[in-house]
């Protein structure tokens, strides 16, 4: 490390091909921060994973059955948020569903563009047999840190994800894959 004119402390992190990127300490902190928080996902989502693959679902299969257990039939677009995947994703997602059927489509009454997505009996039972492990998979996968530390880890993350999501609607584009308007 060395410092800068103006007093900062910069850290020289040599990467591929044997150059080095010079990082002032907020910059590296927040790099680091970055990758932990990537590789700490990755993980959990492979134990996770493997529980719901237990049950021939997908991870977003299982999301979409989530999101309909919990919150009972929504519409399409709905969904796609909650879950986060194109409308084109979500469409197959429900087709998929709905010829093992464990889900179905419903009209809208206000709106006949409209379709609802809701779980079948079939859907429903699964959900109730298969939620409580998946609730104690997660739990398995959180054990490393202690109620108090998961629940301040959540309190950052909401504030760090709130950030990112409103300097990401700064951009035009980002704005229009959120579903904004460009203005």
């Amino acid at each position: 490390m060395k410092a800068t004119k103006g007093g900062a402390t910069k850290k020289s992190h040599a990467v591929r091909g044997g150059a080095a990127l010079e990082a002032d300490l907020p910059t590296a902190t927040a790099l680091k921060l970055w990758v932990v928080l990537a590789r700490s996902h990755d993980a959990i989502v492979h134990v996770l994973k493997a529980d719901i693959e237990r049950h021939d679902l997908t991870l977003a299969e299982f999301a979409v059955m989530e999101a309909l257990y919990h919150k009972g039939p929504q519409l399409l677009g709905e969904i796609q948020k909650r879950v986060l995947v194109s409308s084109g994703g979500m469409t197959f997602l429900v087709d998929r569903l709905a010829k093992r059927g464990l889900a179905e489509r419903r009209a809208c009454s206000v709106d006949r563009r409209a379709r609802y997505a809701a779980l079948t009996r079939k859907g429903e039972k699964m959900m109730r047999s298969i939620f409580p492990e998946h609730a104690a998979a997660i739990h398995g996968a959180m054990t490393a840190l202690k109620q108090s530390e998961q629940r301040e880890l959540t309190a950052l993350l909401k504030v760090l994800g709130k950030e990112a999501a409103r300097l990401a609607g700064e951009t035009a584009e980002c704005r229009e894959a959120l579903g904004g308007s460009e203005g």
